[in-house]
């Protein structure tokens, strides 16, 4: 699959923290015009990364086909396409995402001498920016994990899930 932009990455993330997957309205931190809004959401569509479905009364809409009110929500695709596996589920007691790329940088991340972003890069197959921002996003104001650093001379930076208790 393609490379996706910065604001189609922004959208897709959006919609996939709704617990409905809704993907309007449009995040804020988007200043764009409408034209352009449009055309990224088309293209979104037609990459099959988001789909139409029959709106609910609280939805935003996005067209209207005669008497039936559309609105968006992100596709199975558009969840891996940004490296979720599942749907997040809104309760608190989340299940078990053994296999998914999160628990594998969790896991690198516990081992004895922790990991340094060219190691969880070149494992989770991601860029050294996507890997810090999960550290920072994911595992540290999602999950709410401790995760240190410290300087190493043969591997720069090494990072580690602190020890809970």
């Amino acid at each position: 699959m393609a490379r996706l932009t910065d604001t189609q990455l922004v959208i897709l993330s959006a919609a996939a923290k709704h617990t409905d997957g809704a993907v309007l309205p449009l995040p804020k931190s988007l200043k764009r015009n409408k034209g352009a809004s449009a055309n990224t959401i088309r293209s979104l569509i037609k990459r099959g990364l988001i789909g139409e479905r029959n709106a609910a009364p609280d939805d935003v809409v996005w067209r209207e086909e005669g008497d039936n009110r559309l609105s968006l929500m992100i596709t199975e695709a558009g969840l891996a396409a940004i490296g979720i596996d599942q749907p997040e589920t809104p309760s608190s007691a989340k299940p078990d995402r053994k296999g998914t790329k999160q628990n594998v940088m969790i896991d690198l991340l516990r081992r004895d001498g922790g990991a340094s972003i060219d190691e969880l890069s070149q494992a989770l197959g991601w860029q050294a920016h996507s890997v810090r921002g999960a550290i920072s996003g994911a595992l540290k104001k999602k999950l709410g994990l401790t995760v240190m650093s410290e300087k190493h001379a043969e591997r720069g930076r090494v990072y580690h899930i602190a020890a809970e208790g």
